[in-house]
């Protein structure tokens, strides 16, 4: 055949390559390495300058003020004095983070599930009171809620002041609502508690091999070989039976009480401040919200299908929900409420506003009295990464169990 004019006989080799400068591989790695470049040398000036900062006041990078005295009190947490080191007053305020970031955790999660559950609801009123509560708390700052339940709620309570004056909101319990906080019963162990321990292992290993077998079961047949009841059932007989045995009780509830003749006090049951009350209602309220928006998405992936054959196996509303939705909606749910959960605790640090003595008020403290910047500020993010990659790591666990297995 002849060749047509106006076409070139060499076509381009397919093993040709580009000149580098137009090589797209060639581009990507230099791209790179120029940015790691970059980062080393910003890097690298700042370590300079922290290093000429530290020689001019005569100081060395290191973490030896910890041990020195703190010369300031903690009134939150576990007890502390102004002589005790900087290291403990360190671990108080790491331990008060923990106990409002675990606390909050749980009942946010069940506040999201009511409240979630409800904006579904077939009744009116329940769904909209529900919808109104997500709203308003999930469109407002954080920080506006927590000045409002210190400022505008829990110091407007009641004062214990002389008898025959305003006291203290009473509710069942009993448990006492007053600008000093919120008592409330609390559980204390006596010194028979220890001979009951052995009937509390015994319990519990009773109750880990009944699981066992009830998932082997489920394994075989593919439904559970008895209720969960169960297992809950032995647990608690084999715990109350300890209890009866023994000579006294372990255990007593520790009730408060108000006394006093001129000045009134509550004493006895445990004791939350105004400002961990605050920070703790508001937290729960507001990460509540969301998780209720996280469970009603969730609720409505679950195919309308699945609802309808449970009502034609003559199941109730409730059963459908427990047995049939909530368990397929988890595993739509769970992934983004490991952000939420995340969100809470790092959300807890707001509580410097509100005068809270978590792990960053504590460390502001310490940083303003020991000069220590760097050093400080490297220990509050380490406690915060920490917390937050073991609350994923944990969720992801979850997760991965709650998955479909495909086989």
């Amino acid at each position: 055949m002849s060749q047509q004019p106006g076409i070139d006989r060499a076509l381009p080799s397919k093993h040709q390559r580009p000149p580098f400068w137009r090589d797209e591989r060639v581009l990507q790695v230099l791209t790179q390495v120029v940015f790691l470049i970059l980062l080393g040398a910003v890097t690298a000036w700042l370590v300079t300058n922290y290093r000429v900062q530290l020689e001019t006041k005569n100081l060395l990078f290191s973490f030896d003020f910890l041990h020195q005295e703190a010369s300031f009190d903690l009134s939150e947490g576990p007890q502390f004095s102004a002589t005790d080191l900087y290291l403990r007053a360190f671990f108080v305020g790491v331990i008060n983070t923990f106990r409002v970031a675990i606390i909050g955790i749980v009942l946010a999660t069940l506040v999201g599930l009511v409240i979630g559950v409800a904006r579904l609801s077939s009744n009116w009123l329940m769904s909209k009171i529900a919808g109104i509560y997500v709203e308003i708390f999930r469109n407002t700052p954080l920080l506006v809620q927590l000045f409002f339940w210190y400022f505008a709620v829990i110091l407007k309570l009641p004062r214990l002041g002389t008898q025959g004056q305003a006291e203290a909101i009473t509710l069942p319990g009993p448990i006492y609502l007053s600008n000093r906080g919120v008592m409330m019963p609390w559980p204390r162990v006596t010194e028979d508690f220890d001979p009951w321990v052995p009937y509390l292992l015994a319990a519990t290993v009773v109750a880990v091999l009944l699981i066992i077998l009830r998932r082997r079961g489920m394994k075989r047949t593919g439904r559970p070989s008895f209720n969960f009841l169960w297992v809950v059932a032995a647990f608690v007989a084999i715990a109350t039976a300890g209890w009866l045995l023994i000579p006294d009780n372990p255990m007593y509830l520790d009730r408060p009480a108000i006394v006093g003749d001129k000045v009134m006090q509550v004493v006895g049951g445990t004791f939350l401040s105004p400002e961990y009350a605050a920070l703790l209602f508001g937290l729960v309220v507001y990460t509540g919200a969301f998780i209720a928006e996280v469970v009603r998405a969730g609720i409505m992936a679950v195919g309308h299908g699945q609802t309808e054959a449970a009502r034609s196996q003559g199941l109730s509303e409730t059963q459908i929900l427990r047995l049939i939705i909530l368990p397929q909606a988890m595993r739509v749910i769970i992934p983004p409420l490991i952000s939420q959960y995340l969100n809470l605790t790092k959300n807890s640090s707001l509580a410097i506003a509100i005068a809270f003595l978590d792990v960053y008020a504590v460390s502001n403290t310490m940083l303003n009295q020991s000069g220590r910047v760097v050093e400080v500020f490297l220990m509050i993010m380490a406690v915060y990464l920490t917390s937050s990659l073991t609350i994923s790591a944990i969720m992801n666990m979850v997760n991965r169990k709650m998955q479909i297995v495909e086989r």
